[in-house]
């Protein structure tokens, strides 16, 4: 019978979920994921940690719970020091199993796996066949898993590319056909992470109401590296937290290639890196004053009419500059 590993629908899982899911698939494990985010999910994750903790880590805590109580034998929670060379995530992504097995008692064993690529492939090898082992003894089954994992990875991030949401990605890789977001006469550059507006329960459904005001929507993982990098070549100095450096990248780029008809930010209650990223960002967009910028926060309390009411006066001012609408 084959070991269940969960894997939590929080954090790097919109980033990494056909990677992961593949690797444990290829070493015989049955992959289960926690529940969409719902009330409960977000009341677990409060009730677990500190009030300083930040949203995002909350809800993860939440899917932890979840998985706990679906019973299965393992739960994937790595520990993500770096994705790329010099570059870093933040503290809570570096810590976050010691937070799982500190906050939550009674869990299942964790996979703890230390995902470094600054440390080289040799590290990240000997990191693989560590958690390898757990379900098979052959050295080159385990590679080979992980070699299958990284090809599935590189088309989710194809596919991504191609103007398809992080969660649409997923579900073409599952097997749905979904057609491209290329449609909408407004293009608007939304700035966030993605578990910040990837899941529908903590962004309101951001994305949806968007396209449903008539906007295409271009995210920080559809725009293409080159163009992320002449972003962040403009930094008065470089930020060494990967995904918040994308996000300046990105802002960056759309100020000097007047791409976008707007640009909203998104960042989440308690993010220490997003306070400063979305500060930079609005005092580039003021200072420049070309393309109109709102910033959004989210949190667990948050309410659906005032986002409506933000989103609404936001597409107007947009058309407004298109002159489609008059003042």
């Amino acid at each position: 019978m084959s070991k269940k590993v969960g894997i939590p629908k929080g954090l790097l899982y919109y980033n990494f979920y056909p990677m992961w899911k593949t690797f444990f698939e290829e070493l015989g494990a049955e992959v289960v994921t926690s529940s969409d985010t719902c009330k409960k999910i977000i009341d677990d994750g409060i009730k677990t940690c500190v009030d300083e903790t930040c949203l995002p880590v909350k809800t993860f805590m939440g899917h932890v719970i979840d998985l706990k109580e679906k019973g299965v034998d393992y739960i994937f929670v790595p520990r993500v020091i770096s994705v790329e060379r010099r570059r870093y995530l933040c503290s809570k992504f570096l810590g976050l199993p010691d937070l799982v097995r500190n906050l939550i008692s009674d869990l299942p064993q964790i996979i703890d796996m230390k995902i470094d690529y600054y440390r080289g492939e040799e590290f990240m090898e000997r990191e693989i066949l560590r958690v390898g082992k757990l379900f098979v003894d052959g050295t080159s089954k385990i590679k080979d898993a992980y070699e299958k994992s990284l090809k599935r990875q590189r088309t989710f991030e194809c596919i991504i590319r191609e103007g398809f949401s992080n969660t649409e990605a997923i579900k073409i890789m599952e097997g749905k056909k979904l057609d491209a977001n290329t449609k909408g006469d407004l293009k608007i550059a939304l700035l966030a992470h993605s578990y910040d507006i990837m899941d529908d329960y903590l962004s309101m459904g951001l994305i949806n109401r968007l396209k449903n005001m008539g906007a295409y929507v271009l995210t920080t993982n559809m725009i293409e590296r080159d163009k992320i990098e002449k972003g962040a070549s403009k930094l008065q100095k470089d930020l060494f937290w990967n995904y918040g450096r994308d996000i300046l990248g990105a802002g960056k780029y759309f100020i000097e290639s007047e791409d976008v008809d707007g640009v909203i930010s998104v960042s989440a209650f308690g993010c220490g890196p997003d306070s400063i990223t979305e500060d930079l960002l609005e005092r580039d967009y003021k200072r420049d004053g070309k393309i109109p910028f709102m910033s959004i926060t989210i949190d667990e309390h948050t309410g659906e009419a005032g986002l409506n009411t933000r989103l609404e006066a936001f597409i107007d001012l947009l058309r407004w500059r298109k002159g489609e609408i008059m003042a």
